[in-house]
């Protein structure tokens, strides 16, 4: 007991600097969930939360009869899915190379214009990609010159939804870059030795030795990222979007910021945002039972 209570006293300065980040957990993700309540309701803003009628799963009901819904909720998937299989590979592939890079200048030169894109604003981001990929952006520029007629790849759903994936890739390369980068920094060494010794070149290095090494960050990686497999940024889809293209970019969260914001059916937004969240939830629980059935350690 007295073991205890000396090392609590030597720790308290340690328990002092950590009140500051629980107050705000508890502040800013804890108390609003209390909000959730609403999707419960018929809210009026007059009467406030508590005061409101409550009206059970009917908001949910209603989300799932709206075609809208539906539409959001495909859309979403379609973006997801194909953002994570697009986006897979390439923090992976660029991390590897760049530890491969022998000239340190140069690969710090290279990593510095890797992950400028990550600090970006969406709002920059998607007004180069129209200046890129609009009627009257670069590459029309360019067919135009060469008598070639304009390509509509922003008002083409196909086309729009690869630049909308080459945009996530351009402005996440960086990021996933440097966790890839820093898993690779904790290999041990003596592995590379020993495979140099019995005649590995240096792709089976990187097959037999930096990859399986790799392996617990990467599978980590996905779990998260399949985990929100559901939830979905709204800068991107709502910054890109434009009418000829609204079945293609109308996503959940675009979708409640116009029913939720802009119809002021506050009650029925938190309803889709509460499905959204228990779907992500469970989607992280399962990519995680996976992991574990697979012989990973998952995140939990």
């Amino acid at each position: 007991m007295n073991r205890k209570l000396s090392r609590i006293k030597r720790n308290i300065p340690l328990y002092i600097m950590l009140i500051i980040p629980m107050v705000y957990i508890l502040l800013f993700k804890y108390v609003p969930m209390l909000g959730t309540v609403v999707a419960f309701k018929k809210y009026n803003i007059f009467k406030g939360i508590i005061a409101s009628d409550w009206v059970g799963f009917k908001h949910f009901k209603e989300a799932f009869a709206a075609r809208e819904f539906r539409l959001a909720i495909r859309n979403t998937l379609i973006l997801n899915i194909g953002g994570l299989i697009i986006n897979f590979p390439f923090p992976i592939v660029t991390a590897i190379l760049l530890s491969e890079m022998r000239y340190k200048k140069v690969k710090k030169i290279t990593e510095t214009i890797l992950y400028i894109p990550h600090f970006l604003s969406m709002v920059v981001i998607a007004g180069i990609m129209y200046q890129v990929f609009g009627p009257r952006g670069i590459v029309n520029g360019l067919f135009g010159r060469t008598g070639a007629s304009a390509i509509p790849f922003m008002t083409n759903e196909i086309s729009w939804r690869l630049i909308y994936w080459g945009s996530g890739v351009w402005s996440g390369l960086g990021y996933g870059m440097i966790i890839y980068l820093a898993a690779i920094a904790g290999i041990n060494t003596e592995l590379y030795d020993a495979a140099y010794i019995d005649g590995a070149g240096r792709w089976k290095r990187i097959w037999h030795v930096t990859l399986p090494q790799m392996r617990p960050t990467i599978v980590t990686m996905t779990v998260m990222n399949v985990g929100k497999i559901l939830s979905i940024g709204f800068e991107r889809p709502y910054l890109l979007s434009n009418v000829a293209v609204k079945n293609a970019s109308s996503v959940i969260s675009t979708y409640v910021y116009s029913v939720g914001l802009q119809a002021g059916r506050y009650d029925f937004a938190a309803a889709v945002g509460v499905f959204q969240s228990v779907v992500c939830v469970c989607m992280v629980l399962i990519a995680n039972k996976v992991a574990r059935k697979l012989g990973e350690e998952g995140i939990m």
